[in-house]
This record gives C-alpha cells, sequence and structure tokens, in this order.
C-alpha cells in the first residue's frame, strides 16, 4: 500500500512566497496537493492557484480539490508558460517547484521507482501513458549510454562495471523488473557504506534520464522567472545535489546585474539592475521534521524575488 505523502518544507515554502490575498500563484509540482491547499489556504475570494503535474496518478488526486480560485493543468512544469498562457494570466506572483519524487510514487510498486520486497515492472515514468520505459532504455542502450548515465546522474563510480553487467544480463533474458536490475547492480558494486543499499543511486540515475528531470529543470527556471511580476517569487526546493547545483546557479546568475563594457560612458541611472535578488539562506528541513519524515532529509529549498 501507498504511504501517505508528507509535503516536505509545506509551511516554510509557503510563508516564503509571501502570498497576497489576491495574487496569483502557480504550483508547478502538485503532487498530492499540500503546498496547493496551504497556498489557497492564504488566498482570498479574488486570488488564483494553478497547478500543474505529469503524473496522472496527480492528476486525479487534484481533481478532487474543489474550489473556483484553483485550475489545473497535466502537463510538465517545462511548460510552465503554456500552461500560464492558456489559463489567461499575463504573469504571477510566485511559483513553488518542490523536485522531489512524491511517497505514492516511490511506494507504488507498479511504478517501478524503487526495488523493496516486492519485484515490479521497470517503468519509472512520472507520467506512465507516454514515452519510454526504463525497461525499454535498458534493452536498448549501450554500454556508453548506461555509463554515463549511471555515473552523470548517479555519482556512482562503478558505472562502467554496471553498464557492462546490464549488457550482460539482457543478452541472457530482458530486464524487465525491479528486482532484476537491483541484483545486476548489487552484483557490480564492490563497496558501499554501511546502510546504504548499492542499487539506490543506479535506481535515482536511471529515473533522472527517463524523465529527463535535469532538462525539464533547466528549461523551467527562466520560463519561471519571466511569468513573474515585479515582486513575484520562485520558491525550489531539491532533493539532489544536481539538482540544487542548477537552482543554486541559475538564481545567482540571475542577481548578477549585465556587465557593461569598461569605460563606457553611461548615468548611473542607466546602470544594469539585477533581475532578481535572493531572499535567505539556503534552508533546510529542521531535526524535527527530519525525525518525522526521513525522506526531508536532503531537502534544500531557495528563493529569490524577481527585482524588475
Amino acid at each position: 500500500m501507498s504511504a501517505v505523502h508528507v509535503t516536505v518544507l509545506c509551511a516554510e515554502a509557503v510563508e516564503a512566497l509571501a502570498i497576497k490575498p489576491d495574487g496569483f500563484y502557480v504550483d508547478a509540482t502538485f503532487g498530492r496537493g499540500g503546498h496547493s491547499r496551504a497556498i489557497l489556504a492564504r488566498l482570498g475570494v479574488s486570488g488564483r492557484l494553478l497547478a500543474l503535474d505529469r503524473d496522472p496518478e496527480a492528476i486525479e488526486a487534484a481533481r478532487l480539490l474543489q474550489d473556483t480560485r484553483f485550475a489545473l493543468a497535466h502537463r510538465p512544469f517545462a511548460e510552465i508558460d503554456e500552461a500560464v498562457r492558456q489559463a489567461g494570466w499575463s504573469g504571477v506572483d510566485g511559483v513553488l517547484l518542490d523536485l522531489g519524487v512524491s511517497s505514492p510514487q516511490l511506494d507504488d510498486a507498479r511504478r517501478g521507482f524503487s526495488f523493496g520486497r516486492e519485484d515490479a515492472p521497470l517503468d519509472m515514468r512520472m507520467d506512465n501513458t507516454s514515452g519510454e520505459t526504463a525497461a525499454e532504455w535498458l534493452a536498448r542502450a549501450d554500454i556508453r549510454e548506461i555509463t554515463e548515465v549511471i555515473r552523470d546522474y548517479g555519482e556512482e563510480r562503478f558505472a562502467f562495471q554496471i553498464a557492462k553487467k546490464v549488457v550482460a544480463a539482457r543478452s541472457q533474458q530482458p530486464v524487465v523488473t525491479t528486482g532484476q536490475f537491483a541484483a545486476i547492480v548489487r552484483a557490480a558494486v564492490r563497496t558501499r557504506e554501511p546502510g546504504k543499499d548499492a542499487a539506490t543511486r543506479s535506481f535515482q540515475a536511471v529515473r533522472i534520464h527517463i524523465n529527463q528531470e535535469l532538462g525539464q529543470l533547466a528549461l523551467v527556471l527562466p520560463k519561471a522567472a519571466d511569468l513573474l511580476n515585479s515582486g513575484g517569487r520562485m520558491v525550489v526546493i531539491a532533493f539532489h545535489s544536481l539538482e540544487d547545483r542548477l537552482v543554486k546557479r541559475f538564481m545567482r546568475q540571475e542577481v548578477l546585474p549585465d556587465v557593461l563594457p569598461r569605460a563606457l560612458p553611461v548615468r548611473a541611472c542607466e546602470l544594469p539592475v539585477a533581475r532578481m535578488r535572493l531572499i535567505g539562506k539556503a534552508r533546510r528541513p529542521s531535526a524535527a521534521e527530519i525525525e518525522a519524515n526521513p525522506r526531508s532529509r536532503s531537502a534544500v529549498m531557495r528563493v529569490a524575488e524577481k527585482m524588475q
């Protein structure tokens, strides 16, 4: 049975959005709606919230949220600009991105995101109605591609050994279940930190690749910044070092004004101004939240505000 999803940094994220009662907001990763419900609780009657998700099960959960101020789009968050345009909005006062995989996705064996007691189809798609499954990708990818994905997205030092074993195993029989893939990885990884399953990094890497998670993130950040009204805020919660690195780099670039050529004669009022400013430092869950919800331990929240 799927665990109930516990929204990470829920109060902190909504507080960081600095909700205006009549503002327009986008929850670009609805999940099971924890952040959306908290945003709606702060909106007035003229406020509006648009939620996006590409997981059909999340969309079904969102349909249960009956509120005239709430609209829904079955889209990946990289299509945030199209979703906002279709909603008829000219801009937004805040965008929230929670990049974590929800507990129902992880705990439902049918989704193939994780491994455990129950063997399951090796799927891993966020939107399981379209696209290539992890099993299909592992069946066609060569050693080089598998190595690169597991090394780059999983930061796995035994990536080449894992890729070789995958290719060898599939020559005997298709690798189509989570149990098969986990066993292959464990046989290739010689050492691992105490308490860490050898297959964890490889599962994470393949999931990131199948869903193009880093590519989607690289697309959505500038689009979200463009959509923000002056004073609007972007709140991003990342759970993986590669994601957080992308977010951190993007926000740092946005808070630096354009550099003019040296000795160019300009008035002080004509000097470039930064497009955004950082709000506070990166924030992590409290010890109490981590104890109550161990899956929150890797979360990092960053906030930036549109200046112009």
